[in-house]
């Protein structure tokens, strides 16, 4: 797959499932900043946060970049078959980080996100794109009431496992397939014997974890917002210190990202951010070059040490149709070249409020 100059670049019609969420934040604020995508639709899984919190946080920044009209609804409140865990050490309590957003104008729709979900897919068959960055219980819960959406979908891209690479939740598996294993698990199973090309692509740990945000990137992005003072995510700020940059929308993913970067560091993984959930969005707008390889996928649910751990046939060992295209090639220096020019021109167009 290859770059396309944006001029040429073919409309994209979107319905993005999230559970914002730090890196599913920078993921639809980028969505924003994409001419060619149109938002259909935002839906809400619990995962990051509570599904209500995830529905004031899309809320939130839709406003910010100047898109308060997408529909935005909640889905599921908990996982299909377990507990809901969240990840308050991760992304925050509020799943932002250290930023605090302005509460939201709208609310979120009174229908539930698989019902918006269905009827979309319905109105306009062959469309519509899934970008799914949560764990997948309401897309598991809307193949249940339309078992169709495999053919109904324009494409499904997935961000979740981990092939041959260590988890980032136990030693083998990944946050989103961990926290709804049951979820994934149907999910799989239902494009299993479709057409190579309606096969989910599936952006996994190997591949997001290339995508290394560093304070420089964030320097960078600034820059092309036109701040005037950055005053961004240096190690050792005082944990109270808000970002002064002169552009709000920069403000907040400054205070956004310093947290997921002291999170990666205090677990030895370096001043840095792995913004997974960009990269399966540059994906789904097709603004990202990358290699991907057909597979069969087993998403683990019983054994409890390797609840949610992800398993791919890429040889027919199994003698089971494929059912998705695992991500084996991108290249991030690419993807942050097109994150800064992106998120800073829509950074310099959105309306601002001065740091307070």
């Amino acid at each position: 797959m290859e770059l396309v100059p944006l001029a040429e670049k073919p409309q994209v019609s979107l319905l993005l499932d999230c559970d914002t969420g730090i890196d599913d934040a920078l993921a639809l604020v980028y969505l924003c900043s994409q001419p060619h995508v149109e938002l259909v639709a935002v839906t809400s899984t619990p995962g990051n946060v509570d599904a209500d919190q995830v529905a004031r946080n899309n809320l939130a920044l839709l406003e910010l970049c100047g898109q308060p009209g997408i529909p935005v609804a909640v889905g599921a409140r908990t996982p299909l078959r377990r507990p809901l865990v969240t990840t308050p050490e991760t992304h925050g309590p509020q799943g932002i980080g250290y930023a605090e957003l302005p509460d939201p104008c709208a609310a979120a729709q009174t229908r539930d996100a698989v019902e918006l979900w269905v009827e979309a897919a319905r109105a306009r068959p062959g469309e519509l794109t899934a970008l799914l960055t949560a764990p997948l219980t309401n897309f598991a819960r809307a193949l249940r009431a339309e078992p169709r959406l495999p053919e109904l979908l324009r494409g499904v891209v997935i961000m979740g496992g981990s092939y041959y690479h260590q988890g980032n939740t136990t030693p083998t598996a990944e946050w989103n397939t961990h926290v709804d294993p049951h979820a994934a698990a149907e999910v799989f199973a239902a494009f299993s014997g479709q057409p190579e090309e309606r096969l989910p692509v599936v952006c996994a740990l190997e591949m997001t974890e290339r995508i290394e945000m560093h304070p420089e990137h964030l320097a960078v992005l600034a820059a092309e917002a036109g701040c005037l003072e950055p005053e961004l995510v240096l190690p050792g700020q005082p944990e109270g210190r808000r970002s002064r940059a002169s552009r709000e929308l920069i403000r907040h993913l400054s205070d956004m990202l310093r947290f997921y970067f002291e999170f990666h560091s205090a677990h030895g993984q370096g001043y840095l951010a792995h913004v997974h959930d960009y990269f399966a969005a540059c994906v789904a707008a097709g603004t990202a070059r990358y290699g991907a390889r057909t597979a069969t996928v087993h998403v683990e649910t019983e054994a409890a040490r390797l609840m949610g751990t992800t398993f791919a046939d890429f040889r027919g060992l199994w003698g089971e149709a494929p059912n998705a295209r695992i991500v084996s090639e991108n290249h991030p220096e690419e993807a942050f070249a097109e994150l800064t020019r992106a998120v800073g021109s829509l950074a310099r167009r959105v309306n601002q409020r001065p740091p307070g």
